[in-house]
């Protein structure tokens, strides 16, 4: 099968070098979708191991459309019955660009009625429950050429299971790896993030140190297809705990000047499992310090989305690159949507990513070390 994995905007080349730890060498980008090949055992491979592309999607006919009949006629032409049964719940999700079929909704629902129908002649049915699974049938047009694709993931990878307690300005954890896996971070490392909110940066930083795959704990909507091979999840699932590390010494920080954040963070890795190898601490980010010689500092903090809060976060980041000054053998990551953040923080960054955190555009700015 191919497979598909979208991936946000800025993180294609992060998501690659995930895939090839995985051990897939041969990924091509196309419209914000990394493709590979495979069968269940990688589906299973991807949905469990994946830290940050966003879903595993299977491409299953692509197709020239140019009226509803045209795309009528080619969804169900396509032997739907292989994959569903009556009682499947059909989900569609689609867009339009540059084409004749510019309206998402119609489109949408000549798609599914195309589905349901061959279903239901196949099945002799008049009707069809859709009481059960969950299938989610992707369609883009582009041109007038149609691809349609099966979501195997369900809700977003980000969605890991262990962040249950609701804060403010929530980190995605697919972000939040990436974010990582762009810096200098190894599990030999200090690591520490002094304005850690609800804790998703060190939380992923003690996930990958110790090799846990991010899926390992949550349900995909493949499993529940008659269609799946469920043993070749169990075989993945057993290759992936098998591949955990659980002698490692880590040195992770995590510290906010809210206690309710703290005690948010620490909840958040327990329910992660890795509760134990991160230091939390109820401190003010200016008061940050460290024995050690070298390090990794990554942090996300507030970037002044209403007025009256400016004057506050420009003083945070002027406060923050005064305490970064003193760490000149760290290397320093912050993450901010805040378009003065340099002249704020009072240095240049070595490199800027350009990256998106919940639509809002931002830098990813980056201050190697001296040494």
């Amino acid at each position: 099968m191919k497979l598909l994995i979208p991936v946000a905007f800025g993180l294609e080349a992060v998501v690659k070098r995930q895939l090839k730890k995985l051990g897939y060498d041969h990924a091509p980008a196309t419209n914000g979708r990394l493709a590979v090949e495979g069968d269940w055992t990688d589906i299973s491979r991807l949905n469990i191991g994946m830290r940050s592309g966003e879903r595993v999607l299977i491409e299953l006919t692509s197709f020239h459309a140019e009226t509803f009949d045209d795309l009528y006629d080619a969804v169900y032409a396509f032997p739907w019955e292989d994959w569903m049964t009556p009682h499947s719940k059909i989900l569609l999700d689609g867009k339009s660009l540059r084409s004749t079929l510019a309206a998402i909704k119609a489109s949408g629902g000549v798609i599914k009625k195309a589905i349901v129908n061959r279903l239901a002649k196949k099945f002799r049915l008049s009707t069809l429950p859709e009481d059960r699974e969950r299938f989610t049938v992707g369609f883009s047009i582009y041109e007038n050429e149609v691809s349609l694709t099966l979501d195997t993931t369900g809700d977003s990878l980000h969605k890991r299971g262990y962040r249950t307690l609701a804060y403010s300005a929530p980190l995605k954890e697919t972000l939040a790896a990436a974010l990582i896996d762009m810096t200098y971070y190894f599990p030999e490392r200090a690591f520490a993030d002094p304005m850690c909110g609800s804790g998703t940066l060190p939380i992923e930083a003690a996930i990958k140190s110790l090799n846990i795959a991010p899926g390992k704990n949550r349900d995909f909507d493949f499993l529940h297809w008659p269609s799946s091979d469920k043993a070749a999840f169990a075989r993945a699932k057993e290759a992936a705990l098998d591949a955990e590390i659980r002698d490692a010494h880590l040195d992770i920080f995590a510290g906010d000047i809210n206690p309710d954040a703290i005690s948010v963070a620490r909840y958040h890795a327990k329910q992660a499992g890795v509760d134990r190898y991160i230091r939390f601490k109820t401190a003010d980010m200016r008061s940050f310090a460290s024995q050690k010689d070298h390090g990794v500092l990554i942090t996300n903090p507030p970037y002044g989305e209403r007025l009256d809060d400016e004057a506050s976060v420009r003083e945070t980041y002027k406060a923050l690159g005064v305490m970064s000054k003193a760490l000149p053998d760290w290397n320093v990551y912050v993450l901010s949507g805040y378009p003065a953040f340099e002249r704020c923080f009072g240095r240049r960054a070595a490199k800027v990513h350009k990256v998106y955190n919940a639509n809002i555009e931002c830098g990813f700015y980056c201050y190697p070390s001296k040494t």
